[in-house]
């Protein structure tokens, strides 16, 4: 575990694993943006029903509701390295299927909904053994820099890279995106399966432990802590609202602005952009204001830009205001991140994570139904605006949390400073 000091900060070295896992992450997360533009775009061919549409974007949040609290467990109980390597390996196959069946002319709304379904159930144990293993290969004190890393490398990949290229690939093949998914997929699990680490101690568990039991342990470990018992309520009525944001993100965009695919692809470019701009300005948002009432600032700043896009019809005004939504979003995502590693025991941090986000992302399917449904009933603007109101209720659900003197916790680590994470 390596870290290099920074102006007075830490920042994680490229040696030690972090570099291959960053590096897996980045080229994953390319693949990731070629498929997550290249569906949306695959269904409306499909079919214009609006509902239809957004339940291919709800059916992949569905898993985490399912499976989430159980693939945390796991993570906790199995190597992590070797998970995360092998269930890169089995989506890798089963994009390669999907992109057959699209060369054959067998695409469906069914099908894509399938593979939106297996992919994020596959994603719940990926996710939580990223999570858990990335305090492994860098210091506690650099773990803010490094997920600002990690999500930065992704935004480049995924939107600078990923999304802008889906046209042109499309154009060579509706299957094409899909091919190259499918190869991310396996060089990522070849970069993992490459790391050498040493597996941390969890010591025995418990006589009779159950995986009920410790799901409940991990769902107790983040109820008893305030900020992160806030953050998650936040994030949870937020997600609802981006269901139907992302779900709809395509027909706000072709159909109520009639600016076609490059106007899409332009559209999640400018939130890439902005996610970079944000992982850049993190640092000096966070020294300034602490953690949780940066995220506190980009909630209010978000509901601000969700309102320009419901409401100015204008493809400029919509691609700044997701830029300036995008660069919020880093914020908050960086913070949160950090936040919860620093504060959970490592041995329950894939429980504690697994109980985050599952909570987090439950409403996000009902979201994406009611943005498939407001957008056929009132119009396809109506869904960003309908974000914004979820926003104003996460923001209010955040403000008790954000206290001053709130400790960082990690019982493990007798070399924790107690400090302000607000």
């Amino acid at each position: 575990m390596t870290t290099v000091d920074m102006t007075g900060g830490h920042a994680p070295a490229w040696r030690g694993g972090f570099g291959r896992l960053w590096s897996a992450a980045v080229i994953s997360r390319f693949g990731d943006a070629l498929r997550t533009a290249a569906l949306p775009l695959l269904a409306v061919r499909l079919t214009d029903d609006p509902l239809v549409i957004a339940s291919v974007t709800a059916c992949g949040y569905l898993p985490w509701l399912l499976f989430g609290l159980l693939g945390g467990a796991v993570a906790d109980r199995v190597d992590q390295r070797r998970a995360m390597w092998a269930v890169d390996s089995v989506r890798g196959l089963l994009v390669a299927a999907f992109a057959v069946t699209v060369v054959l002319g067998h695409a469906s709304i069914a099908l894509l909904i399938a593979l939106a379904f297996a992919l994020t159930t596959l994603q719940t144990l990926f996710d939580n053994a990223s999570t858990a293993l990335l305090p492994a290969l860098v210091d506690r004190a650099a773990l803010g820099s490094a997920n600002a890393r990690l999500m930065t490398g992704q935004k480049i990949a995924g939107g600078l890279m990923g999304a802008p290229a889906v046209p042109v690939l499309i154009a060579a093949g509706a299957a094409v995106p899909f091919v190259a998914d499918a190869g991310t997929f396996l060089v990522a699990a070849a970069l993992v399966a490459s790391l050498r680490i040493t597996a941390p101690d969890r010591g025995p568990r418990p006589a009779g432990g159950t995986l009920r039991g410790e799901i409940a342990d991990g769902l107790r470990t983040l109820w008893r802590d305030r900020p992160l018992r806030g953050l998650c309520a936040a994030t949870a009525l937020c997600n609802i609202g981006m269901g139907a944001l992302i779900a709809t993100l395509v027909i706000l965009v072709t159909g109520w602005l009639d600016a076609g695919t490059t106007g899409y692809a332009a559209a999640t470019t400018a939130f890439t952009v902005g996610g970079l701009a944000g992982g850049a300005v993190n640092r000096r948002i966070t020294a300034r204001l602490g953690a949780l009432r940066s995220v506190l600032l980009a909630g209010l700043v978000q509901i601000g830009a969700l309102v320009v896009m419901g409401s100015v019809h204008s493809l400029t005004a919509v691609v700044a205001a997701l830029a300036v939504f995008g660069l919020m979003s880093m914020v908050w995502n960086v913070n949160t991140t950090t936040l919860m590693q620093q504060r959970t025991p490592a041995d329950m941090l894939g429980r504690v994570s697994a109980a985050f986000r599952t909570l987090a992302v439950a409403g996000a399917p009902l979201g994406a139904l009611l943005g498939g449904a407001a957008a056929g009933a009132w119009g396809p603007n109506t869904p960003a605006l309908l974000t914004a109101a979820f926003f104003v209720l996460s923001v209010i659900a955040l403000i008790p949390g954000v206290k001053p003197d709130v400790p960082v916790v990690a019982p493990e680590d007798d070399g924790t400073t107690a400090r302000s994470a607000s």
